[in-house]
């Protein structure tokens, strides 16, 4: 489905940022490490290289990947990009300063939890987690995500997935998103920075 999905030239979620990601940029620190999780045709995974993050990206779909790699080109910056499903990637543990999820809602329940878990292991002690989705009122409002209920994130959802995180900001809100024909029109956000704890000892 999603590579018949990004078999077109255009960028079906355009080329620019999520508003998210730029209004969280100070925490794109130059020199740290980065990934981006199911990051598409790379819009935000760039803007991350861009900032001087030496990032990775990973997608499922050959086709997104492929146009996250050109933009990377044209933006003239270097992106590691990896197809990959979601569920077998490899979270390799205490990887990354950064890890950066915007709108990944394809999964319910069960299998969010091993993707959260996965992101909460492959961080490192200290780092950072940008997570940026749709709340259960995004289904009246129909302009982006899945049809799912149960696939949408609420205040305490995220509280209890992240409890074991130092939540520096958790709000739910609604306002205009124009990013590309996929993403058009008043939503219902929500949005979640974490860190990670040192460990103890």
């Amino acid at each position: 489905m999603w590579n018949d999905r990004f078999a077109t030239s255009k960028y079906v979620f355009g080329t620019d940022p999520a508003r998210f990601l730029v209004e969280h940029a100070d925490y794109l620190i130059k020199g740290q490490s980065g990934l981006a999780v199911a990051d598409g045709e790379g819009r935000n995974s760039v803007f991350m290289a861009e900032n001087g993050v030496v990032t990775t990206a990973m997608d499922g779909s050959e086709n997104a990947v492929a146009k996250a790699n050109a933009l990377a080109l044209d933006r003239g910056v270097a992106l590691n990009t990896n197809v990959a499903d979601i569920l077998t990637w490899d979270w390799a543990e205490n990887s990354f300063d950064l890890v950066v999820g915007i709108f990944i809602q394809f999964v319910g329940p069960t299998q969010r939890a091993e993707i959260f878990a996965g992101m909460k292991r492959t961080l490192k002690p200290g780092g950072i987690l940008l997570l940026h989705g749709y709340t259960p009122e995004q289904l009246a409002l129909g302009t982006g995500g899945p049809p799912f209920k149960e696939n949408m994130y609420t205040d305490q959802i995220l509280t209890e997935a992240f409890a074991d995180f130092d939540i520096l900001d958790l709000k739910s809100y609604q306002r205009e998103v124009q990013e590309g024909s996929a993403h058009s029109g008043m939503s219902a956000l929500i949005d979640l920075v974490a860190r990670k704890r040192e460990q103890k000892g």
